[in-house]
């Protein structure tokens, strides 16, 4: 057995009664990379470390169906011989096991083609803490997460009419990044994702509510359960109403599936390139000009408080405060060290974190203010339709109302929508207070505002509730 091997035999449990463990310590990732450096026979070598917990509940029918712990690490061995390299992904952290990961990532680096955008390691960095890591999250019980549960399944189970169904997941992990020229990085976070589907019985309704956070101390569950047997008696029985242009008041969660897509068009390559909405007409950027609504800025931080996002990107670039949009006005794209290079500029990482400011307007106060418009709880299944407008389609879901006068008079049918998170920002009409949300098709932490805007583009009906 390695002295590794044995030194994790040691590592500290959790009291609590489902023995939880903690990832791997800084000192111990910082050790593992070092030891698989020195394995190394190639021009260069990058190792990653994912480890620590993941426990779930899932609940469906009313009933827990499945609970789960699982403990894991890996370890990703990238090897390079000048510009060409390859990777070798293993869970095998022992001697041997690292060893015949650095041999076969070396085997396959040397039959690898050259890679024109080959950029050579980072040397050491510094990096700050987000403080992304509580104990309250990590030592969550089995028994805290059923209490969790029940939240929901006691107000089903009693209304007799009701099916719930959900899904909570506690990651307890670190992740670590280092190299051969001494650059190393380490990032322990804690993180509580739920989310919840509340049926009727005739199959006609349904709810929906979810949510992230660091602490498990500050998640609400009775809350969304609330949240979520109120929309699914509500929405029972909906009417069709004909597709159009409407002004829509979205709940926070559906402005962050469609708002987090501009994330993904905030690189300047692709700006460069001629594929994204920020091009200008007769070529450059649209840096410095107005693109959304005055009232809207859009950053990333990974240690704003309510984000602590991982603190440096897959190259192991530190990252810190990046302002996309400030006051309606694009300030910044973001740099690969490959692009920066190839343009003569300074190389900004890409972000992993989202926020967008909001305002102070409720959600019943945006109603309150519609003459006529429709409410939406969240949206599923977005796929691009135009890159250079970020024109999307999808789907409304799990509770669509229509407002008249300034009050919710009636469940609709769900709808396909044809629209753009820049079109529909820049028919901003109020933003309420940003909260961070769960379950969205990207990763990292996304907080976001409810929005109420005008003149959104529903296509066509939909049958599925």
């Amino acid at each position: 057995m390695s002295d590794y091997m044995r030194e994790g035999m040691r590592r500290p449990l959790s009291l609590r009664s489902n023995m939880q463990i903690a990832p791997m310590p800084e000192s111990e990732a910082q050790a593992l990379i070092e030891r698989t450096v020195k394995m190394s026979k190639a021009d260069s070598i990058n190792v990653q470390i994912d480890d620590g917990t993941t426990t779930n509940l899932r609940f469906a029918d009313n009933r827990v169906s499945t609970a789960g712990r699982v403990q894991d690490s890996s370890v990703v061995v990238v090897s390079a011989f000048g510009p060409k390299h390859a990777a070798v992904q293993t869970n095998d952290i022992s001697d041997e096991g690292l060893r015949r990961a650095v041999a076969q990532s070396e085997a396959l680096a040397k039959l690898a083609p050259d890679d024109p955008e080959a950029m050579p390691e980072l040397g050491p960095q510094q990096y700050k803490s987000s403080d992304a890591y509580f104990t309250s999250t990590a030592e969550a019980s089995a028994d805290e997460r059923a209490r969790a549960a029940m939240t929901a399944l006691q107000p089903a189970r009693a209304a007799g009419d009701l099916k719930a169904a959900g899904y909570l997941e506690v990651r307890a992990r670190a992740e670590a990044i280092g190299n051969s020229k001494g650059m190393f990085g380490y990032y322990p976070f804690t993180t509580a994702n739920y989310t919840l589907t509340v049926r009727t019985a005739d199959g006609t309704g349904s709810g929906w509510a979810g949510a992230e956070v660091n602490d498990w101390s500050r998640m609400d569950f009775a809350a969304l359960g609330t949240h979520a047997v109120e929309k699914a008696r509500a929405s029972h029985s909906p009417v069709a109403v004909e597709p159009g242009h409407y002004t829509v008041v979205m709940e926070p969660q559906a402005v962050g599936d469609i708002v987090q897509l501009i994330g993904f068009y905030a690189g300047a390559r692709e700006a460069d390139e001629g594929r994204s909405p920020f091009v200008k007409a007769g070529g450059g950027n649209k840096i410095g000009m107005k693109v959304v609504d005055s009232r809207v800025s859009i950053i990333s931080d990974p240690f704003d408080p309510d984000l602590r996002g991982q603190p440096f990107d897959g190259d192991g670039l530190p990252l810190g405060r990046q302002v996309w949009i400030e006051n309606g006005v694009l300030k910044q794209l973001y740099y690969s060290r490959f692009w920066a290079k190839k343009q003569n500029t300074v190389a900004t990482g890409a972000p992993s974190t989202f926020k967008m400011t909001g305002g102070t307007t409720s959600v019943d106060d945006m109603i309150k203010s519609t003459e006529r418009g429709i409410l939406l709880t969240r949206h599923w299944y977005l796929r691009e339709v135009d890159p250079r407008t970020i024109l999307s389609t999808g789907l409304t879901r799990d509770g669509t109302f229509l407002i008249e006068n300034g009050k919710v008079t009636r469940a609709i049918k769900n709808f396909r929508f044809n629209d753009s998170p820049l079109f529909m920002l820049n028919n901003v009409e109020a933003l309420g207070v940003p909260v961070r949300i769960g379950g969205t098709e990207a990763g990292g932490p996304i907080v976001v505002p409810a929005v109420k805007a005008k003149d959104f583009d529903f296509t066509s009906l939909s049958d599925a509730i």
